[in-house]
């Protein structure tokens, strides 16, 4: 299998077709502009050394101070934080945002650090890599993983090694350390403003359609709990440890209530009602959960979930990238062949990034909106990009993703061209 960022990579070969652009674009968005790794000294609960292999990849500032995730996992690799920052790259300049791309990752299985351990390790991440970040530089945020308080710990890390406070530095930070309302749901919610975007353009009512999703952490878990309350029947979701799968629907909120006492969806039991019927859901395999028969499958994990080995078994006949890079480029060749859509990530999963946009604002500013603000700017701006998008596709009758690029890509090519080209200078 292709390495992440060649897989990332060919999505350009499509769109370099659809206009005509200096050889300047090709040249920067096939190489990062800084990359870094770092080894992370950590003091362990019991007096031992631990030394965590750390990243953070800044692709393209053309556009403005670099912007992205910083995740977690025992698996994060270099290539792959690569190809994220350039995904980064790509989905700022969809949504029209004065950022660059940006992410960053840590080698751990965090799970498995108490909470202190996981404190040191957060701060000594943010040490490892103070001389490359900052509010006008590059600006982390939240992704598989971390969270809000790990957020805090790291602006209030940087804050002190430039003592002066700089909140501007982190977004997604907890509401109390100056964070912004409406943050920690804005990818789930960004992700169902756009499917209902969708929903309505092909005039379908959400009440006669199925979602399953795969992924119920932050952003699979919001998605879920508002797609319910706005209509829609979730059939089964799934997380690392196992899927669950009703016909009759699924309250999101009930079965993250379980996740939370349980650790897991195997066991999931269920009371609806004032009386209280007890109800046990169909325990199936991740796997199965990909092949359901359902109108929206929804992809909130990690990449590469959908790939030539499976694409030919799904039967969803949308499908919602909120995660990054969830369907690989052969992958999307099968799709496209059966006549599957696919709301790419790049768009989709982008509330996050234009609540964090909006986070830095209110802290540059210093002035604080209500969540309803928020909430109502993040639509309008979702709302705005995704039909624009969408227009493209059906003008030139190109797929999702290659609209997306397209759009992203002349944005990017925009701003390089501004900066001076070949032709530029060979008078041309």
């Amino acid at each position: 299998m292709d390495s992440i960022f060649s897989d990332a990579q060919k999505r350009l070969t499509e769109v370099f077709k659809y206009f005509e652009l200096t050889d300047d674009v090709r040249v920067k968005l096939k190489h990062p502009k800084l990359s870094l790794s770092v080894s992370i000294p950590v003091r362990m609960d019991d007096g031992s050394l631990k030394v965590f292999k750390g990243y953070r990849v800044q692709f393209d500032d053309t556009r403005g101070p670099t912007k992205g995730g910083i995740r977690y996992h025992p698996d994060v690799t270099l290539d792959e934080v690569t190809s994220l920052s350039f995904w980064m790259t790509i989905k700022c300049a969809v949504m029209n945002l004065p950022f660059g791309g940006a992410k960053g990752g840590v080698v751990v299985h965090p799970k498995e650090l108490s909470r202190l351990e996981l404190e040191r390790l957060s701060r000594n991440y943010i040490r490892e890599i103070a001389d490359i970040i900052g509010p006008m530089r590059d600006i982390p945020a939240p992704d598989v993983y971390t969270n809000a308080t790990i957020m805090g710990w790291m602006a209030d890390e940087y804050s002190q090694i430039k003592r002066q406070q700089l909140p501007g530095v982190i977004t997604g930070k907890p509401v109390h350390l100056n964070g912004s309302l409406g943050r920690v749901a804005a990818t789930g919610r960004g992700a169902l403003y756009v499917l209902q975007e969708w929903v309505q353009r092909i005039k379908k009512e959400p009440k006669n359609m199925t979602l399953a999703v795969q992924g119920f952490g932050n952003a699979g878990y919001h998605f879920a709990r508002l797609a319910h309350d706005e209509g829609f029947n979730i059939v089964a979701v799934a997380d690392s440890r196992g899927a669950i799968f009703s016909e009759q629907g699924l309250e999101p909120d009930k079965v993250m209530e379980h996740k939370q006492q349980h650790k897991d969806l195997k066991t999931m039991m269920y009371c609806d009602g004032s009386v209280c019927d007890l109800q046990r859901y169909k325990k199936i395999s991740s796997e199965e959960m990909l092949k359901l028969d359902v109108d929206v499958l929804v992809l909130a994990a990690l990449e590469n979930q959908i790939h030539e080995d499976n694409a030919d078994d799904l039967q969803a006949k949308l499908i919602l990238e909120i995660a990054n890079g969830p369907v690989t480029f052969n992958a999307e060749a099968i799709l496209d062949k059966k006549g599957v859509f696919v709301l790419p990530d790049v768009l989709v999963n982008a509330g996050g990034v234009t609540v964090s946009h909006f986070e830095w604002v209110q802290n540059r500013v210093g002035l604080y909106w209500e969540e309803e603000t928020v909430n109502k700017r993040l639509k309008e701006k979702m709302s705005k990009e995704a039909n624009a998008l969408f227009d493209i596709a059906e003008e030139k009758k190109i797929s999702l993703r290659t609209a997306a690029y397209l759009q992203g890509v002349k944005r990017i090519a925009g701003a390089i061209g501004e900066k001076g080209t070949r032709e530029y200078f060979q008078n041309e």
